[in-house]
């Protein structure tokens, strides 16, 4: 194989601390591959001495694979790469036995003692209300963060309730039942490693080599982890990409990055910043691009690819227009299996999955777990819906009964409930005692509304539940509580309308909704379809065609990025455009990013990248 003198220098680098910093498509998998059979053939190394980490399972499976594939002749070489978890979790174990304790973990959804459950329970013991999904997984995601970041859960402000008290509650009940979730391997590992000498002595004398892989991507916790394994050889060789660092919501701290040089004496620092990937045109304009940050190595990165042809700014009207843009280059290319479609968020995923479906394109849905089908809006919608056709359904009613026009109080719902179901929840409300004209009006105009409801095809009757009865207003009212934006609320509507718009009756229109998410569920085994993506999602990938849509100033970069940069906080706004940076890299001959005028009847502006990548390209 044919390596670059940039990469042979890394490859060749043998004892003390090493930092790599490569640019997107410059073979880091295959430094770290080459490197290691560096160290075992001509080093002499034991594979057993070499602990390579990775920070995901695909990962690890996909560097052994190649490795084994390059090297076949000692492909039989226990040669080990782990994951940062699944090494952590080794540790706990070999902990556990020594001290005869035994932990589980409470990872698995499918068990009754999960930490999904365990966090439900303790939310309603503690705010006495149930918990949202939306809700939960904000919860879990600031637990994690706050253990990545080994900060205080005071250190954090979110939108949860008691939050302080939810936390600290898990902590004890975790600790008091010997229970774990991933998070708690990396702080109960540095537990470990501080406290029990034996254990810290035998894996510091286990391992004379450690290299990390995406060291752009490692949390406080994790650099921790490493520095305490690799003291005192630091024989520490990482690479990373600094441009890439996009997960700063989970924790992944690029600051360490940055300070290499002062926790490592000594160290070296190699450049790889060759792109093997893209066109000349891509790579020239995605290096000006990127230096706008200032959070960063002063990298240059280039390509001896050929000029090929210009990134495309696409401007359309609406969302259909964007989409019938996207059928109109898919069919035209008829390449599916190299081509992908990328988005800053999973909702932008729905109205191409339907425009995909509608004329006849496969497609591969790298996240499938889309919320859009079971997403609180859409029950709304439904339960208005099957209260028209069945003015009887307490159930459905209950759930909606304060989110429409009308004025119903919780005294009246419970009044209903103790009269005959048979009836309209209408005709009883009417029979509740000491009724007066006005609410008299209220419920009969309800009764008819709801009554018309039943006769609309599904997007009139969308629209009726929207204006009508006032669904909308309940929303606008309320966006603030759900921690959302209305527009972002509207776009929910928006698509389950898009969906409406096809359909004749409500049982087409449930059916519809039913095969579009079973799509979603089976395209992961697809093979021969264009690939769906967000850019998170999409990171290490590589397709000779690339399409980014929703291109909005406010969704990407998103509107607390922007916020925060008018304080003159810049690291947000910074993190959004390495995101925007590595959905670019990700094509190799043909880049569109596309943008729209008008959402929702409403005027937005282009994203500011756009506008930035213009005045660059002009």
């Amino acid at each position: 194989m044919n390596l670059s003198n940039e990469q042979k220098k890394a490859i060749y680098h043998l004892d003390g601390p090493a930092l790599v910093l490569a640019v997107p498509g410059a073979g880091k998998t295959t430094v770290l591959i080459h490197r290691t059979a560096n160290l075992i053939l001509n080093n002499n190394i034991s594979p057993e001495r070499i602990l390579s980490i990775t920070f995901s399972k695909a990962s690890a499976k996909d560097m052994k694979y190649r490795f084994n594939r390059l090297y076949e002749d000692i492909s039989n070489i226990p040669v080990h790469f782990s994951t940062i978890h699944s090494f952590a979790y080794s540790l706990i174990r070999e902990y556990a036995y020594k001290n005869k304790i035994r932990y589980m973990l409470i990872e698995d959804s499918e068990k009754e003692l999960n930490k999904y459950n365990i966090l439900k329970k303790i939310n309603f013991s503690i705010n006495n209300d149930y918990i949202t999904e939306e809700k939960l997984e904000i919860l879990i995601n600031s637990i994690g963060y706050i253990k990545n970041m080994l900060i205080s859960p005071d250190e954090l402000k979110i939108d949860i309730n008691n939050f302080e008290d939810i936390f600290n509650t898990y902590e004890r009940y975790k600790r008091a039942n010997n229970l774990i979730d991933f998070d708690d391997m990396l702080t109960l590992s540095l537990e470990i490693l501080d406290k029990d000498k034996y254990l810290l002595n035998k894996y510091r004398n286990r391992f004379d080599y450690i290299q990390v892989d995406e060291g752009q991507d490692t949390s406080k916790a994790q650099i921790e982890i490493i520095k305490i394994l690799s003291h005192p050889k630091n024989n520490l060789f990482i690479v990373a990409d600094d441009d890439q660092s996009i997960y700063g919501f989970r924790g992944a701290y690029p600051k360490g990055l940055f300070d290499f040089n002062k926790i490592y004496k000594n160290s070296k620092v190699f450049y790889m910043e060759q792109n093997y990937r893209s066109s000349k045109n891509i790579v020239s304009v995605c290096n000006k691009f990127i230096k706008q940050n200032t959070l960063r190595y002063n990298k240059n990165i280039f390509t001896q690819n050929i000029f090929i042809e210009p990134i495309n700014i696409i401007k359309v009207n609406s969302l259909e227009d964007q989409y019938k843009y996207l059928i109109d280059e898919l069919i035209q290319k008829e390449d599916y299996n190299n081509s992908a479609i990328l988005y800053r968020n999973n909702i932008s995923a729905i109205g191409i999955i339907e425009f995909l479906e509608r004329n006849n394109i496969p497609f591969y849905m790298k996240d499938i777990k889309i919320k859009f089908f079971n997403h609180w809006i859409m029950q709304d919608i439904l339960n208005f819906f099957l209260l028209a056709q069945n003015n009887s359904d307490t159930i459905c009613f209950e759930k909606i009964y304060f989110k429409m026009k009308g004025f119903i109080s919780k005294k009246q719902l419970n009044f209903i409930k103790t009269l005959n179901y048979d009836r309209s929840v209408f005709d009883r409300l009417l029979q509740y005692p000491g009724i007066n004209e006005f609410y008299r009006n209220n419920f009969l105009n309800l009764k008819l509304d709801f009554k018309k409801l039943s006769k609309l095809p599904p997007y009139e009757g969308i629209l009726y539940i929207e204006k009508n009865l006032e669904y909308e207003d309940y929303l606008r009212e309320n966006c603030m509580k759900f921690g959302h934006t209305l527009d972002s609320l509207k776009t929910i509507l928006y698509f389950i309308k898009m969906i409406a718009s096809e359909t004749k009756d409500l049982n087409e229109f449930i059916r519809r909704l039913k095969y579009l998410e079973y799509l979603c569920n089976e395209s992961k085994k697809i093979r021969n379809g264009i690939t769906l993506s967000t850019i998170h999602s999409a990171k290490g990938l590589e397709f000779q065609n690339v399409y980014i849509v929703d291109l909005i100033d406010g969704d990407f970069p998103n509107t607390s990025s922007i916020d925060e940069f008018t304080k003159g906080n810049i690291q947000f706004l910074e993190e959004e455009r390495r995101l925007f940076y590595v959905g670019m890299t990700r094509a190799k001959k043909h880049l569109s990013l596309i943008t729209i005028n008008n959402i929702n009847d409403k005027e937005v502006k282009p994203s500011r990248f756009l506008v930035e990548l213009e005045n660059l390209i002009s």
